[in-house]
């Protein structure tokens, strides 16, 4: 058992159902991210978390099913800090400072090499496909009501001007997560690049005239 599975399965603990569920999801995402979401099998994640293959099928039925409770957890999460990041006084800084954090912390953890796996599997997998879809739209959504709240104008009119601007920086964050450790580093030329390519997008947004 690696580090990082003995640490999954020591700070996520049982209290069932509902916790053990959830406890489920965190050891996943370290088998998932150690040996791809083909080469995980249910009996792989069943014994990572302490548990028979019958009462695992209980919580999840498929491998599929984990991903996209996955990915609804991860949206949830998100969706808490987008609304910290709207309601702030700045919400272009705060989205900026968030992202930077983001994108630093991709050479450090293994969220990039999860979310790798997730994106392999999506495109061969309709129902992960499908959750993935309509993650990266909420994603978009997300990001143009904070500009939105910055710019003072309503939704749907930032959405006509700046859904292109929230996907170009869901792409670039997207990609420095699947990049390895070393091609993002910050000692390297491509996270500042990435940095500023994104800051020059939202000051982008920011100066926009009011009047088109």
């Amino acid at each position: 058992m690696t580090q990082a599975l003995r640490l999954a399965r020591a700070t996520s603990t049982p209290a069932p159902p509902e916790g053990r569920a959830e406890a489920i999801l965190d050891i996943a995402r370290v088998v998932f991210a150690e040996k791809g979401f083909d080469g995980a099998s249910m009996n792989d994640l069943a014994r990572a978390a302490g548990m028979s293959v019958g009462n695992f099928y209980r919580y999840f039925r498929s491998k599929d099913a984990i991903v996209q409770a996955l990915i609804a957890r991860d949206m949830a999460d998100i969706e808490g800090t987008f609304a910290s990041i709207a309601g702030s006084d700045d919400p272009i800084g705060a989205l900026r400072q968030g992202i930077h954090a983001r994108i630093d912390s991709a050479t450090r953890d293994r969220d990039g090499a999860l979310w790798a796996e997730i994106t392999a599997a999506a495109a061969r997998r309709p129902e992960i496909g499908e959750a993935m879809r309509a993650f990266e739209a909420g994603l978009t959504r997300l990001f143009v009501q904070v500009f939105a709240r910055a710019r003072g104008w309503p939704v749907d009119r930032a959405q006509a001007r700046f859904a292109g601007h929230a996907k170009l920086i869901l792409l670039l964050v997207k990609g420095s997560g699947l990049c390895q450790p070393e091609q993002i580093s910050p000692q390297g030329d491509l996270q500042p690049l990435i940095l500023r390519m994104i800051d020059q997008t939202l000051a982008e947004i920011l100066s926009h005239p009011d009047v088109e």
